[in-house]
């Protein structure tokens, strides 16, 4: 599948459209910052191991399946390998379409129509994902229009992959997290313990989580020192969730600017007509 390629003097970045609208790599002078999506994986047509992928229509899951609001319920079907409720959205399994792009630039867009049978997302909508990379920063900006005639729920996000090494540290400052059971759906909305306190630069090798945390400022941290690099993610408005993933025993870590708690979008509704936007910025210095 064809990628789309921006270059600035020390930043590249590949997309792969056609494969979720997803993030293919992003290197600082040829060193990842993110996980590098494989040959294989970009021709599978799905974004789920890509660099980063976007989360739409929602993030994160959806209990059984069961979207509830305004009184109404909607079953929606199980979309990911291996995962019990459905997960992530409709985007990262969809082609986009390329719209415009040029060296340092590029806009994609995914229309979902209501979905039939197979029990998908049942609200038509338009994403499109816009791309620009400066000498020292990638921005994204990501936007969903609901394109039908009543209030229905909404949410957006990104899912990035940033590489992993024994010494990266996270900082980040959050206001509560909430607990998950063994399907990592939420249980309960709590004060962020100790050990998830990223408040100040701390090690992410020792922590293992898959959680949502409530009240972020907006902005991330993320050190490599071996690497010699730092990144600053700053994201604006409505993204003032965010989902920390930290496997064990994996190269990657995973830091997601969000619109909704985890299993909550059915509280996020989108006027009809209206759009849902926000932009994430990327920044790479030096250390």
């Amino acid at each position: 599948m064809t990628l789309l390629s921006l270059r600035t003097g020390r930043l590249a970045l590949d997309l792969a459209p056609s494969a979720g609208g997803s993030v293919a790599r992003f290197t600082a002078d040829g060193i990842d910052l993110l996980r590098p999506m494989t040959a294989a994986d970009i021709a599978s047509g799905k974004g789920n191991a890509a660099a980063a992928y976007p989360l739409v229509s929602f993030s994160n899951r959806i209990r059984d399946g069961v979207l509830a609001f305004e009184g109404e319920t909607f079953h929606l079907k199980p979309n990911w390998p291996g995962v019990n409720h459905p997960m992530h959205g409709d985007g990262w399994a969809h082609p986009w379409q390329v719209e415009k792009a040029d060296a340092r630039s590029a806009e994609i867009v995914y229309v979902h129509e209501r979905a039939g049978a197979e029990g998908g997302w049942p609200f038509r909508y338009r994403a499109r994902q816009s791309y620009r990379l400066d000498d020292d920063r990638l921005t994204v900006r990501m936007a969903l229009e609901n394109a039908e005639d009543r209030p229905v729920p909404a949410g957006i996000g990104l899912h990035p992959f940033f590489v992993r090494d024994a010494d990266t540290k996270l900082a980040c400052r959050t206001k509560a997290a909430w607990t998950a059971d063994a399907d990592v759906l939420p249980i309960e909305r709590i004060a962020v313990p100790p050990e998830w306190d990223f408040s100040r630069p701390r090690k992410v090798d020792g922590t293992v989580l898959d959680n949502c945390f409530d009240g972020w400022d907006g902005r991330a941290t993320v050190l490599w020192p071996a690497r010699r690099l730092q990144l600053a993610l700053e994201a604006s408005q409505p993204f003032r969730h965010l989902v920390i993933y930290v496997p064990p025993g994996r190269d990657f870590f995973c830091v997601e600017p969000v619109s909704h708690a985890n299993g909550r979008v059915g509280l996020s509704l989108l006027g009809p007509g209206a759009t849902l936007v926000g932009e994430i910025v990327f920044h790479v210095s030096h250390l």
